[in-house]
């Protein structure tokens, strides 16, 4: 580079630093700082793409090596508390990705697929090493636990005990994942099991777990399924279905279940009611997802259920995901020839940065508890005994 190159470059650097400087500054943030929550940048290109792109340009440099932090968790907690999110709500990607959710439904049948496609089929490989043994994908539940194991078991009792479950009963499991909760229902619970995942991968994985119980895992979307079931589970699959579908989502669920049946939706939640996600997560994590908020679930529920209980405990979102993160850290080493670095920095961004977002109560975690209001029951919510909740884990 000559001479008055890098005296322009330079010139152009200056106030970029500057600016993104005083806007971290407001978070307790600094560049190339001293502290874990610090942006070290190793290119000035980062710092023009988070300017201008907002969360797109912070994760996409970030992949791309232009910058580095020892914790991103810490830094994504910092930013979001410093309310630095709303001072980028404005930017192109957001303001293209809002209007098209507007204009579209992004969760048609057809689209749907997409996410299974280009996150839940990535490789049943680096699931297995990030998460349990019975491959729970979703928030574990931290209350008595002290390994992910225990949590994540202790999560799928509370379910059970909160939907009631009797031996004999029939439960629709929708967004079934790799057939976890499924399994255990079935066997400790004496239920038989229909569990519908848009997954091709998790199917196939899901199958080859039954152990001769009665589950059946099907690769079918929520709107096609039909029959009569005593309960009906979601868990961590309502973040897909999109605004534009909750009437249908829960329309369907209601004309699924029995009378006298309990429904379960554990679900992410947002502060606020928007109609897209971040651009980010949308490019590469989750497509077309979005986050339901208190009133849009209200609203969609009024026509159909009662609400029994809602319960919230995101914070303990926070510490799953932080398990998976060093689970899935100490398996790269395993995973190198299946997944390059890109995607294991755009991983990383992934894990750390919604256990950031989390822990600074930007996003919630939710099981709400819907009943037929043609029945007249008291529903209180279950309490973990030691003889159950803390069984030993084989």
């Amino acid at each position: 580079m000559s001479r008055s190159t890098a005296h322009i470059t330079q010139a152009l650097v200056k106030p970029r630093r500057g600016r993104l400087q005083a806007l971290l500054a407001e978070c307790g943030v600094t560049l190339n700082g001293s502290r874990p929550f610090d942006i070290q940048v190793h290119e000035p290109q980062a710092m023009d793409r988070m300017l201008r792109h907002g969360s797109l340009g912070l994760g996409e440099s970030y992949m791309d090596g232009q910058w580095e932090c020892e914790r991103i968790d810490q830094l994504v907690e910092r930013l979001l508390r410093g309310a630095l999110n709303r001072r980028f709500s404005n930017t192109r990607a957001y303001r293209w990705l809002t209007w098209l959710s507007r204009l579209q439904n992004l969760q048609t049948r057809a689209r749907a697929r997409i996410v299974g496609e280009r996150h839940y089929d990535v490789g049943n490989a680096l699931f297995e090493s990030m998460l349990d043994s019975h491959m729970n994908y979703s928030c574990a539940y931290w209350e008595r636990a002290e390994s992910l194991e225990q949590a994540q078991r202790d999560k799928m009792e509370l379910i059970c005990r909160k939907l009631e479950l009797e031996p004999g009963m029939r439960l629709l499991d929708i967004g079934c994942g790799w057939g976890g909760l499924a399994r255990y229902a079935a066997e400790h619970h004496g239920v038989s099991v229909v569990g519908v995942t848009i997954s091709r991968e998790q199917q196939v994985w899901a199958a080859t777990q039954r152990h001769e119980l009665p589950v059946e895992i099907r690769r079918q979307d929520y709107r096609d399924v039909s029959g009569q079931f005593d309960r009906v589970v979601s868990v961590g699959m309502f973040e897909h279905v999109g605004y534009k579908n909750y009437d249908v989502f829960f329309r369907k669920c209601r004309s699924v279940l029995r009378a006298d049946g309990l429904m379960l939706l554990h679900t992410i939640g947002g502060n606020t009611s928007v109609h897209a996600t971040d651009p980010w997560l949308h490019r590469y994590i989750f497509p077309n997802g979005m986050l339901p908020s208190i009133a849009q679930i209200g609203k969609a529920i009024e026509p159909y259920f009662l609400m029994e209980d809602w319960h919230s405990f995101g914070a303990d979102y926070d510490r799953t995901l932080m398990a998976w993160h060093q689970r899935i850290t100490k398996a790269w080493h395993r995973l190198g020839e299946r997944y390059d670095e890109r995607f294991r920095r755009m991983w990383n961004f992934y894990l750390l940065s919604c256990a950031g977002a989390f822990r600074a109560r930007h996003v919630q975690l939710w099981q709400i508890v819907l009943g037929n209001d043609a029945q007249a029951r008291t529903y209180r919510r279950p309490t973990m005994s030691n003889s159950t909740a803390n069984a030993e884990v084989q």
